[in-house]
């Protein structure tokens, strides 16, 4: 029982910082994957895998990080920051840039 309980001490204690490391990232998705795995927009480097682009920081505003993506990447169906999905008119203003 004790050995239970420090378990799942344990994992409460590590919940908040996964979700911190997942929060603090930023994530692209792209309508067709780029054919290269790594993207380069200004001094930002993505790894795309999957149906996703992924850079775990950026000096960039979101905004601006957006657009740099939709415009190396295409049109993106979703753009996230830090944890906070971009809205459509984010989003649609993001896309504007598209390439």
């Amino acid at each position: 029982m004790r050995n239970r309980a420090a378990l799942m001490c344990a994992a409460l204690l590590l919940l908040p910082a996964g979700a911190a490391a997942q929060a603090s990232g930023y994530s692209a998705v792209p309508i067709a994957m780029p054919a290269k795995a790594n993207v380069m927009t200004r001094a930002t480097l993505w790894k795309c895998a999957g149906d996703t682009c992924t850079t775990p920081q950026s000096d960039e505003r979101d905004a601006v990080l957006c657009q740099l993506a939709a415009r190396e990447m295409g049109i993106l169906t979703a753009f996230t920051a830090r944890g906070a999905p971009f809205d459509a008119d984010a989003l649609a203003r993001c896309n504007a840039r598209a390439r």
